[in-house]
């Protein structure tokens, strides 16, 4: 599974990541910009989550993962990779995660469904705790890779989800796999501590 993720990675990076991160480093926007950006762009998409636009929330949500993806590159190519910009990629990716997935819940709970609002809860708490365990691991020394749904599958799913119409099943999926993956993620940092 990961040497499948690396091969797509290097084939985006590749054709895809590599020229437009030349093109922003060609326009001088600062990475620290990009970043706040593709937050604004996700808040936007969580809105028309909530009216129900899904079509126009999955381009958008797809829109900010891109700037995402991008920001980092751009601090690496300038380099101008600094603490400051890490962590404020880190707190902007959660962010960007749970609004968009506040923007889908807030829509199901308009709609008066229950059953969905509580499984959104669960996906979005689900989603922190993959990322959260991952950073906790590693400020122990301890590698936290891997489970099924890391945050570039998360995201697909979300905005596959939304362009088809159906958030409900993106959130079933990620209600069920984000459990999975956090506790996947626990045990592999479980089993690498020595005590």
């Amino acid at each position: 599974m990961i040497s499948i993720r690396l091969k797509l990675r290097r084939i985006v990076s590749k054709w895809f990541e590599n020229p437009i991160v030349d093109l922003l480093v060609f326009l001088k926007l600062p990475p620290s910009l990009i970043t706040v950006f593709g937050l604004a762009l996700a808040s936007v998409g969580a809105y028309f989550c909530y009216k129900g636009n899904f079509l126009v929330a999955g381009i958008i949500v797809f829109i900010s993962a891109i700037f995402d993806m991008l920001d980092g590159g751009v601090a690496r190519k300038t380099s101008n990779v600094t603490t400051k910009g890490a962590l404020l990629d880190s707190v902007t990716d959660r962010l960007s995660e749970s609004v968009i997935l506040i923007g889908i819940g807030a829509y199901f709970l308009d709609q008066a469904n229950n059953t969905l609002v509580i499984l959104t809860m669960i996906a979005l708490v689900g989603s922190l705790m993959v990322s959260y365990i991952r950073a906790r691991s590693e400020g122990l020394q301890v590698p936290a890779m891997g489970g099924i749904l890391t945050r570039p599958e998360r995201v697909i799913i979300v905005v596959l989800s939304l362009i088809i119409g159906f958030p409900n099943y993106g959130i079933w999926i990620l209600s069920v796999g984000t459990p999975i993956s956090a506790l996947q993620r626990m045990f592999l940092s479980w089993r690498s501590m020595n005590r």
